[in-house]
Parts: C-alpha cells; structure tokens; sequence
C-alpha cells in the first residue's frame, strides 16, 4: 500500500466484535426513537474524525468521514432499519446489525472495485451506531511499547486514524485492499502499510520487518 520500510515490535489490535443479539420488543417505536438518537450521535462523532483527518492528513483524505455520513442520511438504509424493526418487532441493534450485513455484501457483490470497497464502510458505520446502542466506548488500543507495528484483521478507517502517528511505525493488516479507505490514509499518513498479507496466529510482541517495496513481512528477523 505505501512504499516504505519500518522495524519495530508487533502490536495485535484485536477488533471487539460488536456481538448483538436479536430480542423481541413490546413497542418498535421506542426502537426507531432509539435509532434517531444513535444516528445523531454518529453524525456527531463523525464530524470530529473529519475535523481531525483534515487537520492531520487534507481534506481529500478527510472526506472518507463526509462519505460515512453521507452514508448515516442514506434513506434507504435508514428505512432498512426502521422496517426490521416493525416487521420483526426487533430491538435497534439487531435491525442495523442486519441492515449493515446485507448493504455490506450488496456492495461486496458489485463488479465496481471503488463500489466493493463501500461494504467496509457500510460496516464502519453500522458498528459505530451499535456501540451507541449498546453504551459501548470507542477504543483504541494504546501499546506499551514507546514505538510499534500494528497488526489487525483489518482496520477501519476511524481506527487508523485515531492512531497515535508518531509511535506506529507501520501496519499490516489479514484482509482489505489497495483501494479501500485505509490503504488511502496510510499513504497520506506515510505509514507503511500492507494489506491482504499472510499474518500467522502467533505475533504479539514479535521484532518484525515490514518491507512496503517488496511487499512482505518478515518476523524474528536475524541480523
């Protein structure tokens, strides 16, 4: 993704998994005034990650977070919600988590590469406003060591860009693509970054090279 090299320990940033479960509610329209409130919210938080990313990486770059909220007024996802919830008589978070799993493979199904990629995003904001429904804080793993290699599944782009720049060296992640919005901000970022690489279970705290030119991964390197 961004040509560069970097030397580090590994750092795991483990995803929490929005786990929802689905309950049946006596009144959905508490539901959907619970949903209101959860989007506003997102909106909010949203505008601080784009005010943030224009600070640190440009505008072109902070436009991901105007893509997201763009995404948070889609009419149709937001009648998706709305009618899981009376059809089913379903609590909020089970409606946006169902809502998000299916616009996610919609996108995922597209021809269109910059289309795939909106199923990411999809799921950015869908986790954003079930955090809100659930109470939960958005966090992001702050290491021990002074500087690092991140290591995830993947990275959504409101966790890369909350990272703290000048201790991560560089960051790998098991799945994304060249075109999605991380991959974007870690070249804006002049991170070293490679995506879709093969990461063994075993790698916390690991010395790692990550080499961006040649595209690999190199851990317990020897002298």
């Amino acid at each position: 993704v961004y040509r560069g090299i970097a030397v580090g320990p590994i750092v795991v940033l483990k995803n929490e998994d929005c786990q929802v479960k689905r309950k049946k509610v006596e009144d959905p329209e508490t539901e959907i005034e619970r949903i209101k409130v959860a989007v506003h919210q997102a909106q909010e938080q949203l505008s601080c990650l784009y005010e943030k990313a224009l600070k640190e990486v440009g505008e072109s770059s902070a436009a991901i977070f105007e893509v997201h909220q763009m995404l948070l007024e889609d009419e149709d996802y937001l009648d998706s919600i709305r009618n899981i919830i009376v059809a089913q008589s379903v609590n909020a978070e089970f409606a946006v988590a169902t809502t998000g799993d299916n616009f996610a493979r919609m996108f995922a199904d597209m021809d269109d590469d910059y289309m795939k990629e909106r199923a990411a995003d999809v799921k950015d904001i869908s986790e954003r406003v079930i955090r809100i429904l659930s109470r939960k804080e958005e966090t992001v793993h702050a290491a021990d060591e002074e500087k690092y290699i991140i290591a995830a599944d993947d990275l959504a782009p409101s966790e890369t860009i909350q990272l703290e720049r000048e201790r991560v060296l560089a960051f790998v992640t098991r799945q994304g693509s060249t075109n999605s919005h991380t991959a974007i901000l870690a070249r804006t970022m002049n991170i070293p970054a490679l995506v879709s690489a093969a990461i063994p279970k075993e790698v916390n705290g690991k010395y790692a090279i990550i080499d961006g030119f040649k595209g690999i991964l190199i851990l317990d390197p020897e002298e």
